[in-house]
C-alpha cells in the first residue's frame, strides 16, 4: 500500500525554493518595519503632566523635560519616581508597538530570533 500525501503537499524542491522566498520576503519586510519603528518616538507623561519623557524605537531615551515647580531640592526622590514613571511607560509603549506590528506582519509566527 503507498501513502499518499494530501493535495498541495508534496512537490518536493519546488515547495522548499517557494518558501525559502516567502521567509526571505519576511525577513525583507520585518527589516523595514523595523527600521521605521526605529525612527519614531514615543512620548509618556506622570505627574499629572509635571514629567514628560521620550524615547525613540531603539529604545533610547530621547528627552526628558519637566515643570519648574516639580523640581524641589527637598524632594528629589518624587522627581526621580515620575521620570522613571515617565520613561518606563514610554518603552512599554515602543516595545508594545513593535511586538504588535511584527506579530501582524508574521501571522502570529514566532521564529526565535527573527525579531
Amino acid at each position: 500500500m503507498k501513502a499518499r500525501l494530501p493535495q498541495g503537499y508534496g512537490g518536493g524542491v519546488s515547495n522548499l525554493q517557494q518558501l525559502a522566498r516567502q521567509a526571505q520576503k519576511l525577513q525583507e519586510d520585518m527589516d523595514v518595519l523595523s527600521k521605521e519603528l526605529e525612527e519614531k518616538e514615543y512620548t509618556a507623561t506622570s505627574g499629572g503632566g509635571a514629567v514628560t519623557v521620550t524615547v525613540t524605537g531603539k529604545m533610547e531615551l530621547k528627552t526628558i523635560d519637566m515643570k519648574p515647580e516639580v523640581v524641589d531640592p527637598e524632594d528629589v526622590e518624587m522627581l526621580s519616581d515620575m521620570i522613571v514613571a515617565a520613561a518606563n511607560e514610554a518603552l512599554r509603549a515602543a516595545s508594545t508597538e513593535k511586538s504588535e506590528k511584527m506579530e501582524k506582519l508574521s501571522g502570529g509566527l514566532n521564529v526565535p530570533g527573527l525579531f
